[in-house]
């Protein structure tokens, strides 16, 4: 049955798709059955999957209003092993749907329930917001990744994510649900104040924190505009190289095996 892992930062621009897309991705590299579940109405993820959210096909909206089948909505990606149920902008409304569906907060969970057993894992890229789409997301989870940005306010909000956490579990929705792991995005090897970022995070969430960090990267950065997680736009670029660090540390913590990947680094990347 597949761990379910829901990456959510109710702050934006903090790399909590990119996070989410190349995770997945390299976890299908490595060997294992990987579905990425987008649940931004921004739909970010499926195009940085290379998926047209623009169509006609079934999305995730489809499957929260119960018009479809969970499966029925799932494509494949250009990565073997990973699929995608992917999110348009459909999704917006969703959150009035919700409000007034009988145990609102449960529908994701229920949907991914028929499809766990096809997978080694499901990711979840959450909106950036408490609403009741990220409700639903924790619900369903078994844990949480949370990506923050090495800069100044990085912990501005967090206190409300956690609190957010703590009501899923309190209120016996998601009693199980923990903090996988805290993911450093964005840091800038020049400056002194991902330093100190990375000091004020490890006092709030000590051991939770991941060691790698990701480095600000221009082919990172590039990547999603050609529907491509990191690997297949640039492989050897130093973002690619820092998911590929992430994703093994993250097996390693929880004592999963998997398919090692050669690194082959470029200086310039």
């Amino acid at each position: 049955m597949g761990k379910i892992i829901a990456f959510t930062n109710q702050k934006g621009g903090v790399g909590k798709t990119t996070t989410c897309v190349n995770m997945s991705a390299y976890m299908a590299l490595m060997g294992k059955k990987v579905l990425l579940v987008d649940v931004d109405p921004q739909g970010n993820a499926t195009s940085g999957l290379g998926q047209d959210k623009n169509t006609d096909g079934k999305s995730i909206y489809d499957v929260i209003s119960g018009s479809v089948e969970p499966a029925e909505a799932v494509r494949q990606t250009s990565i073997n092993g990973l699929d995608i149920l992917p999110a348009n902008i459909d999704l917006a409304g969703v959150e009035v749907e919700l409000v007034y569906m009988k145990e609102r907060e449960n529908v994701l969970k229920k949907a991914l329930s028929k499809l766990k057993n096809s997978y080694d894992y499901i990711t979840i890229d959450c909106p950036p917001s408490l609403a009741l789409l990220t409700v639903n997301a924790l619900t369903a989870a078994d844990g949480v990744i949370i990506p923050i940005q090495c800069e100044f306010f990085a912990l501005e909000g967090l206190s409300q994510l956690m609190n957010t956490i703590r009501l899923v579990k309190k209120t016996m929705l998601n009693p199980k649900l923990s903090v996988e792991g805290v993911v450093l995005t964005m840091r800038d090897s020049r400056s002194n104040l991902g330093r100190q970022v990375a000091e004020e995070i490890g006092k709030f969430f000590g051991s939770s924190v991941f060691n790698t960090t990701i480095p600000r990267n221009v082919r990172l950065a590039e990547a999603p505009s050609f529907g491509m997680p990191i690997y297949l736009y640039d492989k050897t670029c130093q973002g690619s190289l820092a998911y590929l660090k992430l994703t093994e540390e993250y097996f390693d913590k929880n004592n999963i095996e998997y398919k090692k990947i050669t690194r082959k680094t470029n200086k310039r990347g």
